[in-house]
């Protein structure tokens, strides 16, 4: 079973520089667990790692698309895989870093996904007459387990399932109910954490950095790009929240309030999420001495 090392928490926390302190005194090389740090030209608004923090680790999964392109949890799944047995097989130490849960669970887990046709815009069509109450209906009359769990105006994931009902003949449901939830590695779970209070005070501050660095001149260029609501990239904290202000709906401090006040509901689920779905090992941070926290993780790991 191949070891692998997992660093998870809320943004903010301090992942970036703890994998990097690890994969030093491990011989590892990181493998990015974000869904968005993917994206080039989306540096500021993803806190994405720099060149400087690197410190010559060798980072993957960072910079691979265009802002454009969809990237679903299986991509990241199959990805992440390939690198885990390839780093390992170089004799060092797969050191995944990264708050995005289920991407890191599928990853690691034994999750399957059915297949289904990569344009969504055929579904799409099918049904744009039914709205959403009449969608919802249709999805409880074939897979009503899915339909359950699923908000009926999550119109987005209500068509995902039926697609998958569609195009498999198999329900969502089922899939799910299949598998065994194992985990397919040996692999180490470190969470860092902090004190609510503490936590959200350094994501405010995190986002008025942000702002100082030039996340809307970033966002600016991509919206001259053509970059719209409707792109997975623009989904992400940091870049949604601009589009009310480019239609005269909100100013541009009222874009910053929202991006801190997404990013600490954000990090409430992510602390409820990975509680709930990872056997993690959980290291309060100490700000004032940092190492500290290092030697701690690593008495553990080892």
């Amino acid at each position: 079973m191949k070891k692998v090392i997992v660093v998870i928490g809320p943004t903010a926390v301090g992942k970036t520089r703890m994998g990097v302190e690890l994969a030093k005194a491990l011989d590892g090389e990181i493998i990015s667990g974000d869904s968005m740090q993917i994206y080039r030209q989306m540096n500021i608004g993803t806190a994405k790692v720099t060149a400087e923090e690197m410190s010559g680790i060798v980072h993957h999964c960072i910079d691979i698309l265009d802002p454009v392109q969809r990237y679903s949890v299986h991509d990241f799944q199959q990805n992440v895989r390939k690198k885990i047995t390839e780093i390992t097989e170089r004799g060092h130490v797969p050191i995944i870093v990264g708050g995005t849960g289920l991407y890191i669970k599928a990853a690691l887990y034994d999750y399957t996904f059915e297949e289904t046709e990569d344009d969504h815009s055929k579904i799409i069509e099918k049904y744009s007459h039914y709205d959403n109450e009449q969608l919802y209906a249709h999805l409880l009359s074939i897979d009503k387990k899915s339909a359950q769990i699923l908000h009926p105006n999550n119109r987005r994931r209500v068509l995902r399932a039926i697609e998958i009902y569609e195009n498999t003949g198999h329900r969502k449901s089922d899939i799910i109910d299949q598998q065994q939830h194992v985990c397919l590695y040996d692999a180490v779970f470190i969470g860092l954490t902090l004190p609510r209070d503490v936590l959200y005070q350094r994501i405010n501050e995190r986002v008025e950095v942000m702002k100082k660095a030039g996340l809307k001149q970033e966002m600016d260029q991509l919206y001259q790009q053509g970059m719209n609501r409707e792109h997975q990239s623009m989904k992400a904290i940091g870049y949604k929240e601009w589009f009310d202000y480019y239609d005269g709906i909100i100013d541009e401090e009222t874009v910053y309030e929202e991006i801190k006040k997404h990013s600490r509901q954000y990090a409430k689920r992510q602390y409820t999420w990975f509680k709930n779905q990872l056997p993690v090992h959980w290291f309060e941070v100490n700000l004032r001495d940092f190492d500290q926290t290092i030697e701690e993780v690593l008495m553990y790991i080892k």
